[in-house]
């Protein structure tokens, strides 16, 4: 059966809560997947750890929390393209994410091969 656009967008954003618990440690606050075309725009609110919202105290610590979340997620591309595929049926071809460090949320964008949305 075909799903509907927010039921696909739900399911994304089940399956990166569920990510980010297993593999970043604690899962976001709020998470809204946005299916556009070929684009899969992912907004995370309420990132950071406890210890991560006393290292945006200074420069440094800030440098290094972007670092340390940005290998995390290259490391993790395999499993997220994974991710993609089983949930859209569509192959990632790139994928781009920052982190605030001032609102503790992140944005994640997958691009894919192919339009989602008819």
């Amino acid at each position: 059966m075909k799903q509907s656009k927010g039921q696909l967008e739900a399911l994304i954003s089940e399956a990166i809560i569920k990510f980010e618990k297993e593999h970043m440690g604690r899962g976001p606050s709020e998470v809204k997947s946005f299916v556009m075309g070929d684009l899969i725009l992912v907004r995370l609110k309420g990132v950071l750890t406890p210890a991560e919202q006393q290292l945006v105290k200074n420069d440094e610590g800030r440098r290094l929390i972007k670092q340390v979340r940005e290998n995390l997620i290259e490391n993790s591309k395999s499993m997220l393209a994974a991710l993609v595929k089983d949930i859209a049926g569509r192959k990632m071809v790139s994928l781009h994410t920052d982190i605030s460090t001032k609102t503790g949320e992140r944005v994640i964008i997958f691009v894919l091969d192919k339009k989602l949305e008819g």
